[in-house]
């Protein structure tokens, strides 16, 4: 499912609490987002530098137009999420660390003031998962640690430039693109404290629907087919 994909947090806003984990934990939350903030560009500027590949380039005209696309068509938020580039110069922007008894398909959940309770917990650090994945397992735990590409702030820091585009998904086909981008904001129009089950329903459906009509409407040929493919092999995976 899309939420084994995605990270719907705010690590700033979990900085205020008690009783969600450790000033450690908390501490490197905030820091985490704020210096991938710093490494954030604004889009015409990264367009506008010489240096820029021109892969990268075409790219990021590409997202441009998929975020006009979402204001205009898919009446999603119109504000400064995915109008900056950063190269977080890594593979994934967090890794997320789950975990469930022997057996069990219920997963632990930690708990945050705003977000509610989720099923996971996310460190900017691979080093600092893989600590907090050994600790669980010492409890008889069955854990797991993976990247995650992008994650959602919800729209409450656009005041810090809101969300930006990562070199972490920048590559992905076209259509998948979209989907992740439409996803993303979907998360910034409806968002249930503790209800993971429907805020990510609700956000798959929005970029299941958007990415269609992209395709449909926007896409040439080539990508249509790539995202076939791409979406063949999910489909094949699933099933």
């Amino acid at each position: 499912m899309r939420r084994l994909l995605r990270l719907t947090a705010v690590f700033v806003a979990a900085a205020s609490l008690a009783g969600c984990g450790s000033i450690g934990y908390l501490a490197q939350s905030a820091s985490g987002h704020l210096q991938l903030m710093r490494a954030a560009r604004p889009v015409p500027e990264v367009l506008a530098d010489t240096s820029t590949p021109d892969a990268l380039r075409k790219r990021l005209e590409l997202t441009q137009r998929m975020r006009d696309y979402a204001i205009e068509t898919l009446k999603l938020p119109d504000n400064n999420s995915y109008r900056r580039y950063a190269d977080l110069q890594r593979s994934a922007a967090v890794w997320n660390v789950v975990a469930a008894p022997e057996l069990s398909l219920q997963l632990q959940t930690w708990c945050f003031p705003v977000v509610g309770c989720v099923g996971y917990r996310g460190y900017f650090d691979r080093a600092r998962a893989d600590a907090e994945a050994a600790e669980l397992r010492k409890q008889g735990l069955e854990v797991s640690v993976y990247g995650v590409p992008a994650y959602s702030t919800l729209g409450w820091l656009n005041w810090l430039g809101g969300d930006p585009l990562l070199n972490t998904f920048i590559r992905y086909p076209e259509g998948e693109l979209a989907r992740l981008i439409f996803h993303e904001l979907a998360h910034q129009v409806a968002y249930a404290k503790g209800d993971t089950l429907f805020n990510e329903s609700f956000a798959t459906s929005v970029e299941q629907i958007g990415g269609r009509m992209w395709l449909q409407q926007h896409a040439d040929a080539k990508a249509r087919e790539e995202y076939a493919r791409y979406d063949g092999r999910r489909r094949e995976f699933q099933r």
